[in-house]
């Protein structure tokens, strides 16, 4: 029979753990390698036990940090050792790092805070495995009284219909628009449907006095701006 180990005497992992945590607080997140972030993120879902072999082994699955902390619960599930704890602990990360990034772009006009703008589409919708037209409907300062999803479609498509746009930039007294859409294939380039689509929208908001300030696409490579092609 073993003998119990003295109450005195931590496991192992919790001096790793302890070691973690005071370099995160000592000497910030660039400190740690994108394995320990997991690792981290894993602490409250396994109080137990040594996560390390886990985070490398989600790293290995999916490729990069990023991938781990935007791949949907069905696959972070194919992972051996992940269960509902630990599959939420991560999947939480996207959707903070998104409301953080919504509250900041809302906190001024986002014409002037474009750089906001683009980080949350960025967070939002760069990672969506199939596509997403998003509405970004603005008051007259410019400031986003609305952000939807209109339509989701797939890989490749997604159907935009002009009359429940404009019609819903009327319910909500929307004076501007800025249109965001990604490209699952990461290339952000417009397509020659997505500029037809566009001005499509411009017409039909241009007779209402309402404007269209720009149509973004996102990719994983970047993104597009209509207004900076001149395309608008």
């Amino acid at each position: 029979m073993e003998e119990a180990p003295s109450k005195d005497l931590k496991p192992h992992y919790h001096g790793h753990r302890d070691r973690l945590r005071d370099r995160l607080l000592e000497r910030g997140g660039d400190s740690l390698a994108d394995h320990e972030i997991l690792e981290f993120l894993l602490f409250g879902a396994k109080p137990r036990g040594d996560t390390k072999p886990l985070a490398k082994a989600l790293l290995t699955a999916f490729g990069s940090l990023s991938k781990v902390l935007t791949a949907n619960p069905e696959a972070l599930a194919k992972v051996p050792g992940m269960g509902k704890a630990s599959i939420a602990a991560l999947t939480i990360v996207p959707e903070a790092a998104a409301r953080l990034a919504r509250e900041e772009m809302n906190e001024a006009p986002v014409i002037s805070g474009w750089d906001k703008l683009l980080d949350y589409c960025r967070i939002t919708m760069a990672h969506e495995p199939v596509e997403q037209f998003r509405l970004l409907f603005l008051d007259k300062r410019n400031r986003v009284i609305a952000d939807e999803v209109q339509q989701q479609g797939t890989i490749d498509h997604t159907p935009v219909y002009t009359r429940e746009v404009v019609k819903r930039a009327l319910e909500l007294g929307a004076a501007a628009l800025i249109l965001v859409h990604n490209h699952p294939s990461g290339e952000p380039e417009p397509s020659p449907a997505d500029i037809a689509m566009t001005e499509e929208l411009r017409a039909a908001a241009d007779k209402l006095g309402i404007a269209i300030h720009d149509h973004l696409v996102i990719g994983r490579a970047g993104h597009a701006s209509f207004r900076a092609m001149g395309l608008l």
